[in-house]
């Protein structure tokens, strides 16, 4: 008795793109009995069969888009669909651009730090503040410099002190292993 020979199982690749399902229905996709109509010009034609309103669509060379599909009845409109994508992409690139992303910057300090060095590191702070973004202050001690924290504490006042006119102090000073950690934010302009 032979054994038939067995069938090879299918390939599946294991990133193929999901099929993209449309974020609106047209057309003959449209599966409402009847639409609330807005004609070409904008105009509420109001409750039509859907087969209605695809004749009527066919008639002025556009599409029937189901924009609110949450009503009762859908609201449909007739419209050029790949003009209507296009500027629905357009508004979101625009509503992307005119978001901003706070970023939390990070300076980081020693308790022995040089004067120049203090200067530098706040010339830097005042231009993140500027810029919209948080600061995390970053205190490390190293070796016996455990010893001497109140150097560190008077060193986080003084930053404090220096940038209290531009910037708050979000999350006071506290102790993480070896190091004081302090988040200051910009103030609101005016």
């Amino acid at each position: 008795m032979s054994i038939p020979p067995r069938k090879p199982a299918p390939i599946r690749q294991a990133n193929a793109p999901a099929q993209k399902e449309e974020a609106h229905k047209i057309n003959h996709r449209i599966d409402s009995r009847d639409v609330r109509l807005i004609d070409a010009e904008g105009n509420n034609v109001g409750v039509v069969p859907t087969r209605q309103a695809l004749i009527m669509a066919e008639e002025a060379n556009l599409d029937l888009v189901e924009i609110s599909p949450d009503a009762k009845p859908p609201v449909a409109k007739i419209l050029d669909y790949g003009k209507f994508k296009f500027q629905e992409q357009k508004r979101l690139a625009e509503a992307r651009k005119k978001q901003r992303v706070i970023e939390i910057k990070e300076i980081k300090l020693r308790p022995m730090i040089d004067d120049h060095d203090y200067d530098v590191k706040m010339k830097a702070a005042r231009r993140f503040f500027d810029e919209g973004d948080k600061v995390k202050v970053t205190l490390r001690f190293r070796g016996r410099e455990m010893d001497h924290q109140e150097l560190g504490h008077k060193l986080l006042a003084k930053v404090k002190a220096d940038m209290g006119e531009i910037a708050k102090v979000e999350m006071e000073p506290r102790f993480e292993g070896r190091q004081i950690i302090m988040i200051m934010s910009p103030k609101a302009q005016k």
